[in-house]
């Protein structure tokens, strides 16, 4: 029988913001988030932040990463093909918390119900859709206190992305053949599978239809979600699904590229969404900060040291903890 590997929940959440610091403020000070690890994007010659946000650690499926685009100069535009919102997970009983801090900070939001669960929506500073769901199913992630947010209402991560699409059907494959995933239901033009198993956290992907949408952009630029990574678990198991899915046609894929805190492949699914498959390495965001110390240093992968006087030009974070260039 062939083997199509597994996947075992959300790895990461990335997208492309506008401003550093506002960003920080949002994830930080409004969601509550820990700073988790200040670095740079990997990829290209322009230097540009990378931020992680999560819980105390760091652990899969609480990560929530940034690249700061405004300094650059680099737009994106939202539209259909592309993914559309980032969903995250809270106690059932929480959403009346967080609907009284967006008022508190000035922040609009709509309140709604899709598949059995409420919901907040909101926008992140550049656009980026966001909505809080108050997951009825038990959590397991540590919550991390953030300022002004106590643990039992704390975000606890990823519940998953939503990807906006001309037509489902093709991305629907690639869920249910290529990523093993199950659809669940269907309520009108929205569509929700489920992935992973019963060890993984951020299992949802959500579909919307609408094809009357322009065409959105997928290159880096301000303004759009970039990828879902879904934890992989394993160097083994991760080319095992990258070969599976790459045996049904759906050739484009990376090669294996180290990100320093975990080793990712990508492929652009055929709803536009950029879905990664991603492992921690051993060490994770311990590999250079103590526990202790995540998030309190300028963190510059080995292949940038050489061009630390351009990073210093970022920038500057005013933060809430102390941060040692």
């Amino acid at each position: 029988m062939p083997n199509p590997g597994f996947i075992r929940g959300t790895h990461h959440l990335t997208f492309c913001v506008g401003g550093a610091q506002e960003d920080y403020d949002f994830h930080v000070r409004l969601l509550g988030l820990k700073s988790v690890k200040k670095t740079v994007l990997f990829d290209g010659e322009i230097p540009i932040y990378h931020l992680y946000y999560g819980n105390r650690v760091g652990d899969a499926s609480t990560l929530l990463t940034a690249f700061p685009y405004r300094q650059a100069g680099w737009m994106g535009k939202r539209g259909t093909n592309q993914l559309k919102v980032l969903n995250m997970s809270v106690p059932v009983d929480s959403v009346g918390f967080w609907a009284d801090r967006l008022d508190e900070f000035g922040v609009e939001h709509e309140r709604g119900e899709l598949f059995g669960t409420e919901r907040l929506h909101f926008q992140h500073p550049c656009g980026i859709h966001y909505s809080i769901v108050g997951d009825p199913e038990p959590d397991s992630r540590e919550p991390y206190a953030g300022p002004g947010v106590p643990a039992e209402h704390a975000i606890r991560g990823a519940y998953g992305t939503t990807t906006s699409v001309r037509e489902p059907e093709p991305q629907a494959f690639f869920i249910t053949e290529g990523l093993g995933g199950n659809q669940l239901r269907s309520e009108g033009k929205h569509h929700q599978f489920q992935v992973g198993d019963e060890q993984g956290h951020g299992r949802m992907l959500e579909l919307v239809e609408e094809p009357e949408l322009p065409q959105g952009t997928w290159h880096f630029g301000e303004g759009t979600i970039h990828h879902h990574a879904l934890d992989a678990v394993t160097a083994d198991n991760q080319a095992v699904v990258k070969d599976w899915i790459v045996g049904l046609g759906f050739t484009d894929v990376s090669d294996v590229k180290d990100r320093g805190y975990f080793f990712s492949v990508y492929m652009r699914s055929p709803g536009g969404a950029l879905i990664e498959l991603a492992y921690s390495t051993p060490q994770g965001f311990l590999i250079d900060e103590d526990e202790d110390e995540l998030g309190t240093h300028m963190c510059i992968p080995p292949h940038w040291e050489n061009r630390r006087a351009e990073i210093a030009q970022l920038e500057p974070i005013e933060t809430i903890e102390t941060v040692v260039s």
